[in-house]
């Protein structure tokens, strides 16, 4: 089941890169109706699917349960405390943005709420994902 869990949140993490950048690059004509809001939800939901995704992955994790040796070995440091701080923050952003954006009186406020707070959101999204090359050189695509 780990290596399954593990396969999905490989590939729905595109999901989330994507719908994060296409949230942020939508935020230039943001107005404040719900449509402009679309990408921004699939970015929320992409989000919150790799969050559960994530817990399976970090409490079935067979490092879960030794965190002090964990945290001498950088890899292991990443995945077990790096990576899920760096994904929680980025979806806490983006969904601090999502009701931001819908509360803003003007859509020029929505707009600078939208790029800020998906912005931010992506950059952390795209800092903390395992790329190739670095700690384990993990695929970019699972199969």
């Amino acid at each position: 089941m780990h290596d399954f869990v593990l396969l999905l949140h490989s590939w729905v993490r595109w999901a989330a890169i994507l719908t994060g950048i296409l949230a942020t690059v939508s935020a230039f004509g943001a107005t404040t109706d719900a449509r402009s809001n679309r990408w921004a939800m699939f970015f929320t939901i992409a989000l919150d699917i790799q969050f559960l995704l994530g817990l399976l992955l970090l409490f079935t994790s067979v490092d879960f349960g030794r965190m002090g040796e964990v945290m001498k070995d950088s890899t292991a440091r990443f995945y077990a405390v790096e990576h899920p701080t760096m994904m929680l923050i980025a979806i806490a952003l983006a969904h601090m943005g999502r009701v931001m954006v819908r509360k803003a009186l003007t859509a020029a406020s929505a707009r600078t709420k939208s790029l800020v707070f998906f912005g931010l959101a992506t950059v952390l999204l795209l800092v903390g994902t395992p790329w190739p090359g670095m700690h384990d050189n993990r695929p970019l695509f699972r199969l």
